[in-house]
C-alpha cells in the first residue's frame, strides 16, 4: 500500500502516551483522548474514511460494520492478544488485513492467574476486607478465617498454549500437580519440564481437579466450553479462575453452583457479558465465596506499551507493503 501522504489511522481508545506520540509523528492518527469507547456508528464512520483502524476487546467489529459501500479500510491493526472482537472472515472476505499483539501479555496474565489460584483458596480477599471495610477483629485465632494450602493439590489447566504453560511453570514452584487439557499434547520436553499430565477427556480432568485454571481462547468452538453440564462435574471443594474470556465459562451456571455449595469457589477477572457483571456474582464476592476483578490480568505499563510497539510495526510494515508480522487468517481461529 504506496501512499504519498501519511495514512489515516483510527484509534478507539486511550493508549500510553509514548504510543501515541508515536503514532503522531508516523501517521495521521486520530486519537480518543477522552477514552469513551466508540459508538457502532463511530466505528461505520472509521471503516469509511480510515486506511487503518486500531479497535480494543471492547469495540465489536462486525460485519455490519465492515459492510460499508464506501469504506476505504485496508488495515484492523488489533490492540490486543485476541481477536474474537472482529468478523475476521468478514473482513477477509472484503481484503481487509487483520493483525493482532500475540506473545506480549503471557507472563503478566499468568502473574494475575497465580495470584487468583493463591487468593480464592486462602481467602486473601476476605481478610483483607476486615481490615479496610471496619468490621470487627478481636484478633489472631486458631481456627479463625482458615483456608487451604495449595501446595499438593491438582491443578487443571484448560489451554495449555503460552499463557498455560507460564501459569503451570508458576504453579509448579508452589507445589500444585500439573494436568492440562488442550486440542492436542504438548511437546514431550515441555511435559516433562513442567511435570504435566495431558487430559484427552476434559470432562474426566475437570472431576479431579481441586483447581480449574481457563486459559483457553474465546473462539466459536470455546464458548461455552465448560458448560452447564460439564461445571456439574466439578466437585465441590473445587475452585474456578479465568482470567482468559468470560464467555467459555457458562456463568450463570457457576453462579447457581457456588450459591449451592456446589463448588467451593471462583476468581473472575473476565465475565460473560462484559462489563456488565452478575449482580448474583457481586453477592458472593461480598460474602467472600469469589474473588472479582475489572478484567485487569494483563493490566501492565510494561504490557501496554509492548502491545503499541507490536501494533505500530505491523501497521509500518503493511504500509510498505509487506505481510505483517502478526496477521491473522480465517484459518488460523
Amino acid at each position: 500500500m504506496s501512499m504519498k501522504k501519511k495514512p489515516l489511522v483510527v484509534v478507539t481508545r486511550k493508549l500510553p502516551d509514548s504510543i501515541e506520540t508515536r503514532m503522531r509523528e508516523l501517521f495521521d492518527a486520530r486519537l480518543n483522548l477522552d477514552d469513551v469507547p466508540m459508538s457502532p456508528e463511530q466505528l461505520a464512520d472509521a471503516v469509511r474514511s480510515a486506511d487503518v483502524l486500531v479497535p480494543t476487546v471492547t469495540d465489536e467489529i462486525t460485519a455490519e460494520i465492515l459492510n460499508q459501500p464506501d469504506g476505504r479500510l485496508k488495515l484492523i491493526a488489533n490492540f490486543g492478544n485476541g481477536v474474537d472482537n472482529i468478523d475476521v472472515v468478514a473482513a477477509h472476505a472484503r481484503g481487509i488485513t487483520v493483525t493482532n499483539t500475540p506473545k506480549v501479555l503471557t507472563e503478566d496474565t499468568a502473574d494475575m492467574t497465580m495470584a487468583l489460584i493463591l487468593a480464592v483458596p486462602r481467602r486473601l480477599i476476605e481478610g483483607a476486607s476486615i481490615i479496610t471495610e471496619n468490621k470487627d477483629w478481636a484478633g489472631w485465632s486458631p481456627t479463625w478465617m482458615l483456608g487451604h494450602r495449595i501446595g499438593g493439590k491438582r491443578l487443571g489447566i484448560i489451554g495449555m498454549g503460552r499463557i498455560g504453560q507460564a501459569v503451570a511453570r508458576r504453579a509448579r514452584a508452589f507445589g500444585l500437580q500439573i494436568h492440562y487439557h488442550n486440542r492436542k499434547p504438548v511437546a514431550p520436553h515441555i511435559a516433562d519440564e513442567l511435570g504435566a499430565t495431558y487430559w484427552d477427556s476434559l470432562d474426566q480432568m475437570l472431576t479431579r481437579m481441586d483447581i480449574i485454571s481457563v486459559n483457553c481462547p474465546h473462539t466459536p468452538a470455546t464458548f461455552h466450553l465448560l458448560s452447564a453440564r460439564r461445571l456439574k462435574l466439578i466437585r465441590k471443594d473445587a475452585y474456578v479462575v479465568n482470567t482468559a474470556r468470560g464467555e467459555v465459562i457458562d456463568e450463570d451456571m457457576l453462579t447457581k453452583l457456588i450459591e449451592a455449595g456446589d463448588i467451593a469457589g471462583a476468581a473472575l477477572d473476565v465475565f460473560e457479558h462484559e462489563p456488565a457483571v452478575n449482580p448474583k456474582l457481586v453477592r458472593l464476592a461480598k460474602a467472600g465465596k469469589v474473588v472479582l476483578l475489572p478484567h485487569m490480568g494483563s493490566a501492565t505499563i510494561e504490557g501496554r506499551v509492548e502491545m503499541g510497539e507490536k501494533v505500530i510495526i505491523n501497521i509500518r510494515t503493511y504500509l510498505d507493503a509487506h505481510k505483517p508480522p502478526d496477521r491473522v487468517l480465517p484459518n488460523m481461529l
